[in-house]
């Protein structure tokens, strides 16, 4: 299977949620980048785990930090979203946030976090597998979470329950 533009259509029918992954480097400046590939890992231990590209220069300054926060996106901050997906210097420009007591950026109006410790990095072809140990969480604001799916962003849309009768 080489056809990668095939392999990209097929996979973009199953929605996934949208995050960023920030930390802070030693000199205090923040880093960030978006995801879609953020996942829960283990209950015990607590693990989580998102698939950074292998060229991407902003997955290098997080892992040399050993430390990231997941921001789990709103479906209300798509700009914040396509914000971290760009090249541009400062990522952080308009954005609200506090640090975490690791010292992550928090973003203001999250649906939620995990503050993490990187437990491990893995090879996984063009990627990284990198799994991050949980220190710290919350959940913040009620809104629903932030998708992408078949390249668009969305939302979740509750289905109805059905009547079921019983008898």
């Amino acid at each position: 299977m080489n056809d990668s533009v095939n392999f990209r259509k097929v996979l973009g029918n199953y929605p996934t949620g949208v995050c960023v992954v920030t930390s802070t480097e030693e000199d205090g400046k923040p880093v960030g980048m978006s995801v879609g590939t953020f996942t829960s890992v283990s209950l015990d231990p607590p693990l989580v785990a998102f698939l950074p590209d292998r060229r991407s220069s902003t997955w290098q300054k997080i892992h040399q930090t050993g430390r990231f926060c997941v921001n789990v996106l709103g479906d209300h901050q798509e700009a914040i979203s396509r914000q971290f997906a760009t090249p541009a210097v400062d990522k952080f420009i308009g954005i609200p946030h506090r640090l975490s007591d690791m010292g992550s950026p928090i973003f203001d109006g999250v649906v939620a976090w995990i503050d993490c410790e990187v437990e491990a990095v893995h090879e996984a072809g063009d990627h990284y597998i990198a799994i991050g140990k949980v220190v710290a969480l919350g959940a913040e604001d009620p809104a629903q979470p932030l998708l992408y799916h078949k390249g668009i962003y969305s939302q979740v849309s509750p289905i109805p329950m059905l009547n079921v009768s019983s008898g």
